[in-house]
């Protein structure tokens, strides 16, 4: 009998907060599998294979392989194969951050190919036997459009990972097949890949709600949700890198998740929103419960080494620069203000709620980062966890979870799809197709004017000008936000971005300093490189074998 596998927590999750389940679905006796026939025979339980495919199947060789669409709160996040940040303990990013990328040597970047395909292989599954159940029409097709959503997502991943990829329609592969075809390793062309996802999005859209409700609300997809990932779809296509569609379009895209009229932005405090499940920012997201199937906690893997953190994903002197004085004037500026020996004072309040930096007030304390002595360098306690780039990660984190009881924490949730980055699309996009104009500045100004952020608004600045500033937004407002990896490849300035060192800051004692302190950069990791091949993954080799060589791989990458 053909067997679907599950996650038993996951789908015990879905169970319990699914409204329709049968009562007897607990009195259940499986333990990892069920069988399709009782798939089929049970309405609800066919509802909750298609919420698992939100999060998708462990892949064998990864214990902590939970990442759903994306890696979002793992060991790594993606942050740091950027200039956003580096993994004090490697996990494997460094080679990638030092240029060594190679099919062979992808480490959890490597399992994207897998997990989307076997994601799309499901979908495909559920959308083929759909039609036999015994659903009401209006049920049937809200299933048919998250079926297609989530596909197109898995779709968008591989394409903003490998550009071109293999289109599998709706075809159910099993191991009876030739599994030699070679209609199974075709690649389709940028264009023809993102235009059949964008096409399957604009499906999804006409059979989703607007708004679920209370039960799922956010963590099911809507019609905003399409609509979302088909801007940010449109968005890619137009940029430099894949150059296969209009910026009129992709202008056009973000405009329809405005004009739903559903969504703005959250008012309760920038650090606040990505602690919060339910805002109207919020278009998509993963959500997390504690008491079944929490995320790996961020508190404990980001926190400073003297609270009992690991100090995972430090950031980098490189995004800190990037903030703007509160004055709206880069720190370059020499009209900004901004002192060199006292670098933290009057920062684009963003910064605060992003990064812990020497003297940052956290946990009824404050960071101490300073040689010698401070309780958060490397000579503190647990010196092995130290940043080693002067900075921590306060982002995500939660003040009220216990670091070092990690069962305790992991609710916040996985933001997929906000409604900033969505004024930020239509901003970057229309700034593209006609300039400035004044539905320009009023999306990028509405950001910088929310609640608690209150930056001064932009005004007067030429195209060119207005390109700089978007992207300077997008990258202070999404940081590590799992964008800046596609943001500088679409863009095409990586080769500029990712060659320059990752650095950090040294701070000593100097009574004589404005601040008490001494501060000088310093280079956090050596050997940073990114070469023109690095614009996409390579396929892992593990998929080219597999096709016998029929798949081809990315340009630049050897097969060995």
């Amino acid at each position: 009998m053909k067997t679907i596998k599950y996650i038993t927590g996951c789908l015990a999750l879905c169970v319990i907060f699914m409204t329709s389940c049968k009562k007897d679905f607990l009195s259940l006796t499986s333990t990892d599998k069920i069988s399709n026939a009782t798939i089929l025979s049970d309405t609800s339980l066919f509802e909750a294979y298609v919420i698992n495919r939100y999060i998708g199947v462990k892949l064998q060789d990864k214990e902590d392989d939970n990442t759903g669409f994306g890696r979002g709160f793992q060991w790594a996040l993606w942050s740091s194969l950027t200039d956003e940040s580096i993994y004090n303990n490697n996990d494997n990013t460094w080679v990638i951050q030092q240029g060594q990328l190679a099919p062979n040597n992808l480490g959890d970047a490597g399992t994207v190919w897998a997990r989307s395909y076997r994601g799309i292989r499901e979908c495909n599954y559920a959308l083929s036997v759909i039609n036999g159940l015994p659903l009401s029409a209006g049920h049937k097709n809200k299933l048919i459009g998250e079926l297609e959503f989530i596909r197109a997502f898995r779709y968008q991943d591989l394409i903003r990972n490998y550009g071109g990829i293999v289109l599998m329609g709706d075809k159910v592969t099993e191991l009876t097949d030739n599994l030699q075809d070679p209609s199974l390793f075709n690649r389709a062309t940028i264009t023809e890949s993102i235009t059949y996802a964008s096409s399957q999005l604009d499906d999804a859209a006409s059979k989703l709600p607007v708004d679920n409700g209370s039960t799922w609300a956010l963590g099911r997809a809507t019609k905003g949700a399409a609509l979302a990932l088909k801007s940010r779809l449109l968005l890619y296509a137009a940029s430099p890198l894949y150059n296969a569609g209009t910026w009129q379009a992709a202008a056009a895209a973000a405009k329809a998740v405005m004009d739903l009229g559903k969504y703005s932005l959250f008012q309760g405090g920038y650090g606040q929103l990505f602690l919060t499940p339910n805002s109207n920012e919020i278009i998509f997201e993963r959500l997390f419960y504690p008491v079944t199937a929490a995320h790996l906690p961020v508190e404990l893997d980001n926190g400073p080494n003297s609270y009992g953190g690991y100090g995972g994903n430090v950031p980098l002197q490189n995004i800190v620069d990037a903030y703007e004085m509160s004055n709206g004037k880069a720190i370059t500026d020499p009209a900004s203000g901004y002192d060199s020996q006292n670098p933290y004072v009057n920062r684009d309040p963003r910064f605060y709620a992003t990064i812990l930096y020497n003297g940052a007030p956290y946990r009824d304390n404050v960071v101490q980062v300073f040689l010698p002595g401070g309780k958060d360098s490397n000579q503190g306690p647990n010196p092995q966890n130290a940043s080693k780039t002067g900075y921590y990660l306060r982002k995500f984190a939660n003040d009220n979870y216990s670091i070092t009881n990690s069962s305790a924490a992991g609710a916040q949730p996985w933001i997929y799809f906000r409604y900033a980055e969505i004024l930020l699309n239509y901003a970057e996009a229309q700034n593209e197709a006609v300039g400035p104009d004044a539905s320009v500045y009023q999306a990028i100004n509405t950001i910088r004017q929310r609640a608690s952020v209150n930056m001064p608004v932009l005004a007067g600045l030429s195209q060119n000008d207005m390109r700089i500033a978007i992207r300077n937004e997008r990258q202070v407002e999404l940081a590590f936000e799992e964008h800046r990896f596609y943001d500088v490849r679409r863009w095409k300035i990586a080769d500029q971005t990712e060659n320059v060192p990752a650095y950090g800051v040294a701070v000593g004692i100097n009574a004589a300093s404005p601040s008490g302190y001494s501060y000088s950069q310093k280079i956090a990791l050596t050997g940073r490189a990114f070469l023109s091949q690095h614009y996409w993954l390579p396929i892992p080799l593990s998929e080219i074998l597999t096709s016998n060589g029929q798949l081809k791989q990315n340009p630049g990458y050897t097969n060995q």
